[in-house]
């Protein structure tokens, strides 16, 4: 294998994706006691280790990925599909005697987020020494998912998440970590998480969580207030740049270097610290900004593993040394790319042509911001906020 850029570890799973009518609705489907006719699965890898890593490797960017799978059926199934973009992909994979596999039931309907059915299997038990850490030195770029699945990083105030990450960044490599939105009824979700993340973000260059995520985690009254008695979906309408303002702040204060909130069909929100903070990976000016990034326009058959995508593009236009509006652009176009498909990764196209995309025009979908302080870039498709160049004080 070459050398690679960039390795991805945590969360992978099994997905499968029934396929519902296009008129389908779920209020209307699922009704207790009926049958319901639906058409063929879609069977693919899912977790950020697929997702974000498999989506990076279409890209084009070398990458590596590194996660266990059980030696049942869909751990052959998850090395199969996985083995099927390249051989050597599989190379930082450990397969666990006597476990069985983590796997998602995905119910995606056209124009509503999905709802995710899981088993977490050999997920729960992966720790800082199930890296390899050999094959770590050759790439830039360490990318870390899904923490609240994972539960040996939340437990004891997430000791084993910072041990990890410090590992790591001791190898000479950025660091960069993403969230799920844990189950309520998790152990995750009683997890102090406030505490894990002072743990861990001081190790972490890129922080790259929805808000969602991140209301829940450091805000919890807060996020049940504004989704009570909806869902989270209907957070995002809720939610005001002061939100992604004083949550990225936070974040900052504890200890990253840079910090994106994805939001959804509202895009994607920047924040960043001062200069002695971030990775030497960045080109441009990163220091102090403030910037906000609407999606672009395109006709949506799935949600599955968008998130993971947009943090799959993000991390590209880092390696490739773009500025941070251009690398914004390409996390929100990727992400966009993404939800053409049923899957998380049928829709990835290479890297130059998500940049053919963007240079030919492609319309984004309208984002008005009606803040103080808050200014809309034409040139670039950028909102630049009011803290764009502050200087925080920590």
């Amino acid at each position: 294998m070459k050398q690679p850029e960039v390795v991805v570890a945590g969360h992978i799973c099994l997905d499968m994706i029934p396929c519902f009518p296009a008129s389908s609705n779920f209020h209307e489907l699922l009704i207790p006691g009926h049958l319901l006719e639906i058409g063929p699965a879609v069977v693919s890898t899912g977790g950020p280790v697929s997702n974000t890593g498999l989506a990076l490797h279409k890209l084009g960017v070398r990458t590596r990925l590194m996660a266990k799978v059980g030696d049942d059926i869909f751990g052959s199934a998850t090395l199969k599909l996985v083995r099927s973009f390249d051989p050597e992909l599989v190379t930082g994979l450990r397969v666990v005697v006597g476990e069985q596999s983590s796997y998602s039931v995905i119910l995606s309907l056209p124009d509503a987020d999905r709802i995710v059915l899981h088993s977490p299997g050999p997920n729960s038990s992966f720790s800082a020494d199930d890296l390899r850490y050999d094959l770590l030195r050759p790439a830039r770029l360490f990318h870390f998912g899904y923490p609240p699945m994972l539960r040996r990083m939340y437990e004891d105030g997430g000791v084993e998440l910072a041990a990890l990450l410090n590992r790591v960044r001791q190898e000479g490599l950025a660091t960069s970590l993403d969230m799920i939105m844990p189950d309520p009824a998790s152990g995750a979700a009683q997890a102090d998480w406030r505490e894990i993340l002072a743990r861990g973000l001081p190790h972490v260059d890129f922080f790259l969580p929805s808000v969602g995520e991140m209301l829940f985690m450091l805000d919890r009254r807060l996020f049940q207030e504004l989704t009570a008695p909806s869902t989270e979906d209907a957070l995002l309408s809720h939610l005001r740049p002061s939100h992604f303002s004083h949550l990225a702040e936070e974040l900052l204060q504890l200890g990253c270097g840079v910090v994106a909130l994805k939001a959804g069909h509202l895009g994607l929100y920047l924040r960043t610290g001062g200069a002695a903070k971030l990775s030497p990976l960045l080109c441009g000016d990163w220091a102090n900004r403030e910037l906000w990034v609407p999606c672009f326009k395109t006709r949506v058959v799935g949600t599955t593993g968008s998130g993971d995508a947009t943090i799959a593009g993000f991390l590209t236009g880092v390696l490739r040394g773009l500025d941070p509006v251009q690398t914004l652009t390409g996390a929100v176009a990727v992400g966009a790319c993404n939800v053409e498909a049923a899957d998380a990764l049928g829709g990835i196209i290479p890297w130059d042509q998500v940049q053919r995309r963007i240079q030919e025009g492609w319309k984004r979908l309208p984002l008005a911001i009606e803040s103080d302080g808050w200014v809309w870039e034409e040139q670039n498709g950028v909102w630049i906020g009011p803290h764009d160049g502050e200087t925080l004080n920590r």
